[in-house]
Protein backbone atom coordinates (compact mmCIF):
# COMPACT_ATOMS: atom_id res chain seq x y z
CA UNK A 1 0.00 0.00 0.00
CA UNK A 2 0.86 3.09 -0.94
CA UNK A 3 0.89 6.21 1.61
CA UNK A 4 -1.24 8.06 -0.24
CA UNK A 5 -3.90 5.16 0.57
CA UNK A 6 -3.16 5.36 3.73
CA UNK A 7 -5.29 6.90 6.30
CA UNK A 8 -4.47 10.48 6.90
CA UNK A 9 -2.21 11.98 9.55
CA UNK A 10 -3.10 15.31 11.10
CA UNK A 11 -0.07 17.20 12.13
CA UNK A 12 -1.42 19.77 15.36
CA UNK A 13 0.46 22.95 13.95
CA UNK A 14 1.57 25.41 17.11
CA UNK A 15 4.87 26.95 18.01
CA UNK A 16 6.59 24.66 14.94
CA UNK A 17 5.69 26.52 12.13
CA UNK A 18 8.04 25.15 9.63
CA UNK A 19 8.99 21.93 7.31
CA UNK A 20 12.41 21.24 7.73
CA UNK A 21 13.35 19.34 11.30
CA UNK A 22 10.22 19.12 11.87
CA UNK A 23 9.60 15.82 13.69
CA UNK A 24 6.03 16.16 14.34
CA UNK A 25 5.88 16.60 10.42
CA UNK A 26 8.31 14.04 9.18
CA UNK A 27 6.70 11.37 11.73
CA UNK A 28 3.13 11.77 10.09
CA UNK A 29 4.79 11.63 6.48
CA UNK A 30 6.13 8.28 7.09
CA UNK A 31 3.00 7.17 8.26
CA UNK A 32 -0.55 8.51 4.97
CA UNK A 33 -1.02 11.79 3.80
CA UNK A 34 -0.70 14.57 6.18
CA UNK A 35 -3.21 17.26 7.22
CA UNK A 36 -1.27 20.16 8.63
CA UNK A 37 -3.50 22.13 11.01
CA UNK A 38 -3.55 25.64 12.75
CA UNK A 39 -5.53 26.50 15.97
CA UNK A 40 -5.87 30.01 17.22
CA UNK A 41 -7.00 28.91 20.25
CA UNK A 42 -7.54 31.90 22.90
CA UNK A 43 -10.20 29.70 25.14
CA UNK A 44 -7.68 27.26 26.13
CA UNK A 45 -4.80 29.51 26.68
CA UNK A 46 -7.50 32.44 28.79
CA UNK A 47 -5.07 35.01 30.31
CA UNK A 48 -2.18 33.92 28.08
CA UNK A 49 -3.95 34.44 24.55
CA UNK A 50 -1.51 36.08 21.95
CA UNK A 51 -0.97 39.59 22.28
CA UNK A 52 -1.02 42.12 19.62
CA UNK A 53 2.81 41.94 18.40
CA UNK A 54 2.27 37.95 18.21
CA UNK A 55 -1.04 38.00 16.26
CA UNK A 56 1.05 40.49 13.58
CA UNK A 57 3.47 37.88 13.30
CA UNK A 58 1.66 34.96 13.42
CA UNK A 59 -0.29 35.86 10.24
CA UNK A 60 2.83 36.55 8.53
CA UNK A 61 4.40 32.94 9.71
CA UNK A 62 1.11 30.96 8.46
CA UNK A 63 0.85 32.81 5.42
CA UNK A 64 4.43 31.71 4.68
CA UNK A 65 3.87 28.62 5.80
CA UNK A 66 0.87 27.81 3.55
CA UNK A 67 3.31 28.73 0.74
CA UNK A 68 6.08 26.31 1.20
CA UNK A 69 3.23 24.01 2.28
CA UNK A 70 2.17 24.45 -1.29
CA UNK A 71 5.33 23.43 -3.23
CA UNK A 72 4.57 20.15 -1.87
CA UNK A 73 1.23 19.88 -3.23
CA UNK A 74 -0.08 20.60 0.63
CA UNK A 75 -2.35 23.26 2.25
CA UNK A 76 -2.33 24.64 5.71
CA UNK A 77 -6.13 24.10 7.50
CA UNK A 78 -7.06 26.87 10.10
CA UNK A 79 -9.65 26.32 13.31
CA UNK A 80 -10.59 28.62 15.94
CA UNK A 81 -11.72 27.65 19.12
CA UNK A 82 -10.88 24.81 21.67
CA UNK A 83 -7.61 22.90 20.69
CA UNK A 84 -8.83 19.76 22.25
CA UNK A 85 -12.43 19.67 20.49
CA UNK A 86 -11.35 21.22 16.70
CA UNK A 87 -8.58 19.03 16.18
CA UNK A 88 -11.15 15.86 17.27
CA UNK A 89 -13.77 17.46 15.66
CA UNK A 90 -11.05 17.49 12.16
CA UNK A 91 -10.14 13.59 13.35
CA UNK A 92 -13.82 12.84 12.72
CA UNK A 93 -14.40 14.65 9.96
CA UNK A 94 -11.22 12.66 7.66
CA UNK A 95 -10.86 9.75 9.45
CA UNK A 96 -7.54 10.70 10.43
CA UNK A 97 -5.76 7.52 12.60
CA UNK A 98 -3.25 9.92 14.26
CA UNK A 99 -2.95 13.47 15.42
CA UNK A 100 1.28 14.18 15.37
CA UNK A 101 2.39 17.32 17.31
CA UNK A 102 5.15 18.65 19.30
CA UNK A 103 5.20 18.65 22.58
CA UNK A 104 4.94 22.28 24.32
CA UNK A 105 5.89 22.79 27.92
CA UNK A 106 3.33 25.75 28.58
CA UNK A 107 0.88 25.20 31.24
CA UNK A 108 -2.00 26.04 29.20
CA UNK A 109 -0.71 23.48 25.79
CA UNK A 110 0.12 21.23 28.47
CA UNK A 111 -3.42 20.65 29.72
CA UNK A 112 -4.36 20.83 25.97
CA UNK A 113 -2.23 17.93 25.06
CA UNK A 114 -3.75 15.85 28.20
CA UNK A 115 -7.60 16.90 26.81
CA UNK A 116 -6.90 15.64 23.46
CA UNK A 117 -5.10 12.46 24.38
CA UNK A 118 -8.54 11.41 25.74
CA UNK A 119 -10.12 11.38 22.46
CA UNK A 120 -7.89 10.55 20.02
CA UNK A 121 -4.22 8.86 19.34
CA UNK A 122 -2.07 11.08 20.40
CA UNK A 123 1.54 11.29 19.24
CA UNK A 124 3.73 13.39 21.00
CA UNK A 125 7.40 14.37 19.20
CA UNK A 126 10.55 16.66 20.71
CA UNK A 127 11.69 18.98 18.23
CA UNK A 128 11.22 22.96 19.71
CA UNK A 129 14.58 22.59 22.06
CA UNK A 130 17.60 21.30 22.18
CA UNK A 131 16.48 18.56 24.24
CA UNK A 132 13.34 17.76 26.29
CA UNK A 133 13.37 19.54 29.80
CA UNK A 134 14.47 16.78 32.18
CA UNK A 135 17.24 15.11 29.96
CA UNK A 136 19.92 17.05 31.88
CA UNK A 137 19.85 16.04 35.33
CA UNK A 138 21.77 16.37 38.40
CA UNK A 139 24.00 13.42 39.78
CA UNK A 140 20.88 12.64 42.08
CA UNK A 141 18.40 12.43 39.05
CA UNK A 142 16.53 15.91 39.97
CA UNK A 143 15.94 18.69 37.04
CA UNK A 144 18.47 21.61 37.79
CA UNK A 145 17.20 24.61 39.01
CA UNK A 146 20.21 27.00 38.17
CA UNK A 147 21.49 27.65 35.21
CA UNK A 148 25.41 27.27 35.01
CA UNK A 149 25.56 23.69 36.29
CA UNK A 150 22.93 23.03 33.36
CA UNK A 151 24.01 24.48 30.48
CA UNK A 152 27.55 22.87 31.82
CA UNK A 153 25.41 19.02 31.85
CA UNK A 154 23.02 19.81 28.55
CA UNK A 155 26.22 21.38 26.48
CA UNK A 156 28.10 17.95 27.25
CA UNK A 157 25.41 16.01 25.80
CA UNK A 158 24.60 17.79 22.62
CA UNK A 159 24.55 17.31 19.63
CA UNK A 160 21.93 14.57 20.52
CA UNK A 161 20.18 14.28 16.73
CA UNK A 162 20.80 15.17 13.50
CA UNK A 163 18.55 17.85 11.56
CA UNK A 164 15.79 16.58 9.79
CA UNK A 165 15.40 17.16 6.13
CA UNK A 166 11.36 18.44 4.20
CA UNK A 167 9.55 15.25 4.13
CA UNK A 168 7.83 14.44 0.79
CA UNK A 169 3.95 15.36 1.61
CA UNK A 170 1.10 13.01 0.16
CA UNK A 171 -2.40 14.98 0.11
CA UNK A 172 -5.41 13.34 1.58
CA UNK A 173 -8.48 12.07 -0.75
CA UNK A 174 -10.65 14.95 0.47
CA UNK A 175 -9.45 18.32 2.62
CA UNK A 176 -11.24 19.42 5.67
CA UNK A 177 -13.04 21.94 6.34
CA UNK A 178 -10.84 25.59 6.51
CA UNK A 179 -11.18 28.97 7.93
CA UNK A 180 -9.51 31.89 6.14
CA UNK A 181 -6.92 33.57 7.41
CA UNK A 182 -8.11 37.17 7.38
CA UNK A 183 -11.42 36.29 8.59
CA UNK A 184 -9.38 35.89 11.97
CA UNK A 185 -8.59 39.79 12.06
CA UNK A 186 -4.92 39.31 13.28
CA UNK A 187 -3.57 42.50 11.76
CA UNK A 188 -4.07 45.90 13.48
CA UNK A 189 -6.34 48.21 11.97
CA UNK A 190 -7.85 50.61 13.67
CA UNK A 191 -5.18 51.85 13.77
CA UNK A 192 -2.80 49.91 12.35
CA UNK A 193 0.26 50.18 14.35
CA UNK A 194 2.45 47.73 12.72
CA UNK A 195 3.98 49.96 9.92
CA UNK A 196 7.65 49.22 11.65
CA UNK A 197 6.99 45.81 11.92
CA UNK A 198 7.34 44.94 8.08
CA UNK A 199 10.02 47.19 7.52
CA UNK A 200 11.87 45.18 9.91
CA UNK A 201 10.40 41.79 9.34
CA UNK A 202 9.78 39.10 7.29
CA UNK A 203 7.95 35.92 9.29
CA UNK A 204 8.64 32.47 7.93
CA UNK A 205 11.10 29.68 7.31
CA UNK A 206 13.19 31.13 4.34
CA UNK A 207 13.72 34.34 6.09
CA UNK A 208 14.74 32.49 8.98
CA UNK A 209 17.55 30.72 7.40
CA UNK A 210 18.73 34.18 5.63
CA UNK A 211 18.95 35.77 9.58
CA UNK A 212 21.11 32.78 10.41
CA UNK A 213 23.44 32.69 7.39
CA UNK A 214 24.04 36.54 8.19
CA UNK A 215 24.42 36.06 11.74
CA UNK A 216 27.11 32.84 11.23
CA UNK A 217 29.19 36.14 9.47
CA UNK A 218 29.59 38.33 12.39
CA UNK A 219 29.20 35.62 15.45
CA UNK A 220 32.62 36.03 16.13
CA UNK A 221 32.47 39.21 17.45
CA UNK A 222 28.86 38.33 19.13
CA UNK A 223 30.23 38.38 22.47
CA UNK A 224 31.05 42.01 22.01
CA UNK A 225 29.19 43.50 19.71
CA UNK A 226 25.66 41.53 21.03
CA UNK A 227 25.75 44.39 24.31
CA UNK A 228 25.87 47.60 21.97
CA UNK A 229 22.75 48.56 20.32
CA UNK A 230 23.76 51.20 17.82
CA UNK A 231 25.36 47.86 16.15
CA UNK A 232 23.88 45.09 14.42
CA UNK A 233 25.39 42.71 16.63
CA UNK A 234 22.66 40.33 17.87
CA UNK A 235 21.09 37.40 15.54
CA UNK A 236 17.44 38.58 15.55
CA UNK A 237 16.72 35.28 15.31
CA UNK A 238 14.38 35.38 18.39
CA UNK A 239 11.31 35.74 16.76
CA UNK A 240 12.12 32.79 14.54
CA UNK A 241 13.20 30.70 16.97
CA UNK A 242 9.75 31.31 18.78
CA UNK A 243 7.53 30.45 16.04
CA UNK A 244 9.82 27.47 15.36
CA UNK A 245 10.37 28.89 11.85
CA UNK A 246 13.66 27.47 12.98
CA UNK A 247 14.90 25.15 15.59
CA UNK A 248 17.47 25.05 17.78
CA UNK A 249 18.84 22.50 16.76
CA UNK A 250 19.37 23.49 12.93
CA UNK A 251 21.38 26.88 14.42
CA UNK A 252 23.31 24.50 17.05
CA UNK A 253 24.58 22.28 13.91
CA UNK A 254 25.18 25.20 11.79
CA UNK A 255 27.42 26.84 14.11
CA UNK A 256 29.76 23.77 14.55
CA UNK A 257 33.00 24.62 13.16
CA UNK A 258 32.59 28.20 14.77
CA UNK A 259 35.17 29.18 17.28
CA UNK A 260 35.48 31.59 19.43
CA UNK A 261 34.23 33.78 22.35
CA UNK A 262 31.55 34.72 20.47
CA UNK A 263 29.78 31.35 18.83
CA UNK A 264 30.52 30.13 22.60
CA UNK A 265 28.39 33.18 23.99
CA UNK A 266 25.77 32.45 21.39
CA UNK A 267 25.71 28.71 22.02
CA UNK A 268 25.02 29.75 25.82
CA UNK A 269 21.75 31.78 24.48
CA UNK A 270 20.40 29.04 22.86
CA UNK A 271 20.94 27.05 25.98
CA UNK A 272 18.89 29.79 27.97
CA UNK A 273 15.83 28.90 25.84
CA UNK A 274 16.63 25.29 26.92
CA UNK A 275 17.02 26.25 30.51
CA UNK A 276 13.93 28.77 30.66
CA UNK A 277 11.78 25.72 29.55
CA UNK A 278 12.97 23.34 31.94
CA UNK A 279 12.30 25.99 34.75
CA UNK A 280 8.82 26.35 33.70
CA UNK A 281 8.28 22.55 33.71
CA UNK A 282 9.14 22.74 37.47
CA UNK A 283 7.22 25.75 38.18
CA UNK A 284 4.21 26.06 35.83
CA UNK A 285 2.86 29.83 37.40
CA UNK A 286 6.97 31.20 37.20
CA UNK A 287 6.24 34.13 34.82
CA UNK A 288 3.07 35.14 36.91
CA UNK A 289 4.61 34.16 40.52
CA UNK A 290 7.81 35.74 42.36
CA UNK A 291 9.95 32.58 43.64
CA UNK A 292 11.81 33.64 46.67
CA UNK A 293 9.06 34.35 49.75
CA UNK A 294 10.40 37.79 50.33
CA UNK A 295 8.71 39.56 47.50
CA UNK A 296 5.25 38.30 48.47
CA UNK A 297 6.05 40.97 50.83
CA UNK A 298 7.36 43.62 49.12
CA UNK A 299 5.88 46.75 48.89
CA UNK A 300 5.57 47.70 44.70
CA UNK A 301 3.70 50.80 43.89
CA UNK A 302 0.58 49.48 42.38
CA UNK A 303 -0.52 51.13 39.10
CA UNK A 304 -3.88 50.37 39.89
CA UNK A 305 -4.32 51.83 43.12
CA UNK A 306 -1.94 54.75 43.06
CA UNK A 307 -2.09 57.41 39.95
CA UNK A 308 1.66 58.61 41.05
CA UNK A 309 2.50 54.51 39.69
CA UNK A 310 0.15 54.60 36.99
CA UNK A 311 1.34 57.61 35.33
CA UNK A 312 4.74 56.78 35.56
CA UNK A 313 4.26 53.13 34.16
CA UNK A 314 2.36 54.88 30.96
CA UNK A 315 5.53 56.81 30.84
CA UNK A 316 7.90 53.95 30.81
CA UNK A 317 5.51 52.10 28.23
CA UNK A 318 5.72 55.32 26.35
CA UNK A 319 9.54 56.11 26.07
CA UNK A 320 8.87 59.24 28.01
CA UNK A 321 10.72 58.72 31.58
CA UNK A 322 13.89 61.27 30.69
CA UNK A 323 16.31 58.67 30.51
CA UNK A 324 17.67 58.43 26.87
CA UNK A 325 18.57 54.71 26.91
CA UNK A 326 15.27 53.46 28.95
CA UNK A 327 13.18 55.63 26.24
CA UNK A 328 14.86 54.26 23.15
CA UNK A 329 14.39 50.67 24.13
CA UNK A 330 10.58 51.16 24.67
CA UNK A 331 9.99 53.30 21.51
CA UNK A 332 12.45 50.67 19.26
CA UNK A 333 9.97 48.07 21.18
CA UNK A 334 6.71 50.01 19.83
CA UNK A 335 7.35 50.35 17.01
CA UNK A 336 9.53 47.27 15.54
CA UNK A 337 7.65 44.60 18.44
CA UNK A 338 11.66 43.44 19.26
CA UNK A 339 14.28 44.93 21.88
CA UNK A 340 17.75 45.06 21.64
CA UNK A 341 18.99 42.80 24.48
CA UNK A 342 21.23 44.91 26.39
CA UNK A 343 18.23 47.30 26.60
CA UNK A 344 15.76 45.22 27.73
CA UNK A 345 17.53 44.75 30.67
CA UNK A 346 18.52 48.25 31.10
CA UNK A 347 14.41 49.21 30.62
CA UNK A 348 13.33 46.28 32.84
CA UNK A 349 15.67 46.62 36.08
CA UNK A 350 14.24 50.20 35.55
CA UNK A 351 10.29 49.56 36.06
CA UNK A 352 11.63 47.40 38.97
CA UNK A 353 14.06 49.36 40.69
CA UNK A 354 13.51 52.70 39.57
CA UNK A 355 9.95 52.73 39.57
CA UNK A 356 9.47 50.27 42.25
CA UNK A 357 6.94 49.20 40.41
CA UNK A 358 6.04 44.83 40.11
CA UNK A 359 7.97 42.56 37.71
CA UNK A 360 4.87 41.54 36.17
CA UNK A 361 3.67 44.39 35.25
CA UNK A 362 6.69 44.40 32.91
CA UNK A 363 5.91 41.03 31.86
CA UNK A 364 2.27 41.74 30.94
CA UNK A 365 3.43 44.55 28.46
CA UNK A 366 6.36 42.52 27.11
CA UNK A 367 3.98 39.89 26.41
CA UNK A 368 1.26 41.95 24.19
CA UNK A 369 4.25 43.89 22.55
CA UNK A 370 6.90 41.38 21.84
CA UNK A 371 6.76 39.88 18.12
CA UNK A 372 9.19 37.32 20.74
CA UNK A 373 7.23 37.10 23.46
CA UNK A 374 7.80 33.73 25.09
CA UNK A 375 6.24 32.23 28.18
CA UNK A 376 9.11 30.78 29.40
CA UNK A 377 12.08 33.10 28.55
CA UNK A 378 9.63 35.92 29.87
CA UNK A 379 9.17 35.04 32.99
CA UNK A 380 13.21 33.80 33.57
CA UNK A 381 14.77 36.87 32.36
CA UNK A 382 12.30 39.06 34.26
CA UNK A 383 13.11 37.28 37.45
CA UNK A 384 16.12 37.20 36.52
CA UNK A 385 16.26 40.80 36.47
CA UNK A 386 14.37 41.72 39.51
CA UNK A 387 16.23 39.08 41.99
CA UNK A 388 12.98 37.29 42.96
CA UNK A 389 14.16 34.07 40.86
CA UNK A 390 15.60 30.61 41.89
CA UNK A 391 18.38 32.05 39.58
CA UNK A 392 18.54 35.69 39.22
CA UNK A 393 20.43 38.53 39.79
CA UNK A 394 20.51 40.39 43.25
CA UNK A 395 18.34 42.95 43.82
CA UNK A 396 20.68 44.96 45.43
CA UNK A 397 22.47 45.29 41.92
CA UNK A 398 20.46 48.16 40.64
CA UNK A 399 21.51 48.92 36.91
CA UNK A 400 22.53 52.52 36.49
CA UNK A 401 20.88 53.91 32.98
CA UNK A 402 23.35 56.59 32.96
CA UNK A 403 26.51 54.66 33.15
CA UNK A 404 25.10 51.98 30.98
CA UNK A 405 24.38 54.05 28.02
CA UNK A 406 27.78 55.62 27.45
CA UNK A 407 29.44 52.20 28.24
CA UNK A 408 27.72 50.68 25.47
CA UNK A 409 27.90 53.46 22.61
CA UNK A 410 24.58 53.89 23.11
CA UNK A 411 24.10 57.42 21.16
CA UNK A 412 23.46 56.60 18.04
CA UNK A 413 20.84 54.10 18.91
CA UNK A 414 19.43 57.16 21.03
CA UNK A 415 19.35 59.15 17.88
CA UNK A 416 17.26 56.63 16.10
CA UNK A 417 14.33 56.61 18.46
CA UNK A 418 14.31 59.16 20.63
CA UNK A 419 14.78 61.59 17.85
CA UNK A 420 13.60 64.52 20.04
CA UNK A 421 17.91 63.98 20.96
CA UNK A 422 19.29 63.78 17.59
CA UNK A 423 21.11 67.14 17.95
CA UNK A 424 22.99 66.27 21.23
CA UNK A 425 27.05 65.47 20.63
CA UNK A 426 28.10 61.92 21.91
CA UNK A 427 28.81 63.70 25.32
CA UNK A 428 25.52 65.06 26.20
CA UNK A 429 22.45 62.76 24.76
CA UNK A 430 23.15 59.64 27.01
CA UNK A 431 22.34 62.03 30.04
CA UNK A 432 21.12 66.05 28.65
CA UNK A 433 22.02 69.07 31.07
CA UNK A 434 18.34 70.65 32.21
CA UNK A 435 19.64 73.67 30.01
CA UNK A 436 20.55 71.04 26.98
CA UNK A 437 17.46 69.31 27.05
CA UNK A 438 15.06 69.81 24.22
CA UNK A 439 11.39 71.34 25.71
CA UNK A 440 10.05 68.58 23.97
CA UNK A 441 11.76 65.67 25.81
CA UNK A 442 10.32 65.11 29.30
CA UNK A 443 12.25 66.21 33.22
CA UNK A 444 13.70 62.58 34.37
CA UNK A 445 10.57 60.80 36.05
CA UNK A 446 12.84 60.48 38.96
CA UNK A 447 16.70 61.03 40.12
CA UNK A 448 18.86 57.83 40.08
CA UNK A 449 20.07 58.67 43.50
CA UNK A 450 16.70 59.18 45.15
CA UNK A 451 15.31 55.77 43.44
CA UNK A 452 18.04 53.43 44.50
CA UNK A 453 17.70 54.10 47.96
CA UNK A 454 13.67 53.98 47.71
CA UNK A 455 14.20 50.39 46.45
CA UNK A 456 16.74 49.29 48.70
CA UNK A 457 14.92 50.50 51.72
CA UNK A 458 11.96 48.88 50.27
CA UNK A 459 13.83 45.48 49.94
CA UNK A 460 15.22 46.11 53.51
CA UNK A 461 11.44 45.96 54.95
CA UNK A 462 10.70 43.00 52.76
CA UNK A 463 13.17 40.44 54.19
CA UNK A 464 12.17 41.96 57.53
Amino acid sequence: MSASDKSPQIVWLRRDLRLADQPALSAAAEQGPVIPVYVLDDKTAGDRKLGGASRWWLHHSLEALDKSLGRHGSKLILSKGDSAKEIAAIVKETGAAAVHSIHHYEPWWRDAEAALAKSVDLCLHDGNYLAPPGTATTGSGQPFKIYTPFARALQAMLPMREPLSEPKLHAPGKWPKSDKLADWALLPSKPDWSGGFGKEWTPGEREAQDRLDHFLDIVKDYDEDRNRPSMEGSSRLSPHLHWGEISPVQVWHALQGKRGKGADTFRGEIIWRDYAQNIIAQYPRYPEKSYRDAFGKFAWRDPKKSSGAAKDLKAWQQGRTGYPIVDAGMRQLWTTGWMHNRVRMIAASFLIKHLLIDWREGEQWFWDTLVDADYGNNGVNWQWVSGSGVDSNMFTRIMAPLTQSPKFDAAEYIREWVPELKGLSDADIHDPEEEKRPEDYPAKIIGHKEARERALEAYRKAKG
